[in-house]
């Protein structure tokens, strides 16, 4: 099974190298050596949701490089961090609108039936399945924290 993600990032990643955009390519050949790493440990062969949760883990790890950059006020290194941020997003599902994510929180917890900040794992589970790669979860658990919190 052809990873549809896949071949648009090989497909980028050629044109990248015609065109010679080196920090492109190289943040390209980044996402491709990680897709690579996983195949290799799990001996498998990534689906597109699998690629989603590794860009979407990627994405993660350099908004933690960055706030550790901001820090260290090394303003450089947090601006390549978020320039692979952007291109790696270009790879990911379009992401939902803030009341998208909100209206999406409110029928969860309507689903699930949680009244109180100790529900949120209930209403998480529910969330995860249907919103991975399409919304950051940092944020989504936010709005459920703030939801239960005003719900009590």
């Amino acid at each position: 099974m052809a990873s549809v993600i896949k071949g648009k990032i090989l497909e980028d990643m050629k044109a990248a190298m015609r065109s010679q955009e080196k920090n492109r390519l190289a943040a390209i050949r980044l996402i491709m050596a990680a897709l690579k790493q996983r195949e290799v440990d799990e001996r498998i062969e990534l689906a597109d949701e699998q690629i989603i949760a590794t860009l979407n883990k990627m994405i993660k790890q350099r908004r933690d490089s960055i706030a550790q950059f901001e820090a260290g006020n090394r303003l450089d290194l947090a601006q390549k961090e978020t320039e692979e941020i952007h291109i790696i997003q270009q790879y990911l599902p379009t992401q939902l609108s803030e009341p998208e994510i909100e209206q999406a929180v409110a029928a969860a917890i309507q689903e699930s039936g949680a009244t109180s900040p100790k529900d949120m794992g209930k209403v998480m589970g529910l969330l995860k399945v249907g919103l991975q790669g399409k919304a950051d979860m940092t944020i989504v658990s936010i709005k459920v924290k703030e939801k239960l919190n005003t719900t009590t």
